[in-house]
């Protein structure tokens, strides 16, 4: 069974930091660019940040230069360390595992940035 499990968000003050973590099945995360969604109330889900299995990164344009996505291959592990954190980036995140044949889904987890 496949298997992505988040965890780290919570409550902050604006300009804190959170790291979010998501341990991945070794047979998907192996073969998966890995990424980070989210989605805020009445909003449709966004891509934040993603990372390849040869550890390019791109980033949506409202996080960058303030978030940055790794990954721990010995792990099984995808980060996002969030910093400089904004009210506007409330919102429930999701871990998201691509490859050729599939796409798989976390259960997301909350953040909650208060100004």
């Amino acid at each position: 069974q496949v298997q992505l499990v988040e965890s780290g968000g919570g409550l902050v003050q604006a300009g804190g930091s959170l790291r979010l973590s998501c341990v991945v099945s070794r047979r998907i995360f192996i073969i998966s660019a890995m990424g980070w969604y989210r989605q805020a109330p009445g909003k449709q889900r966004e891509l934040v940040a993603s990372i390849t299995t040869g550890d390019s990164t791109n980033y949506a344009n409202s996080v960058k230069g303030r978030f940055t996505i790794s990954r721990d291959n010995a792990k099984n592990t995808v980060y996002l360390q969030m910093n400089s954190l904004k009210p506007e980036d409330t919102a429930v995140y999701y871990c998201n595992a691509q490859n050729a044949f599939t796409t798989y889904w976390g259960q997301g987890t909350q953040v909650t940035v208060s100004s």
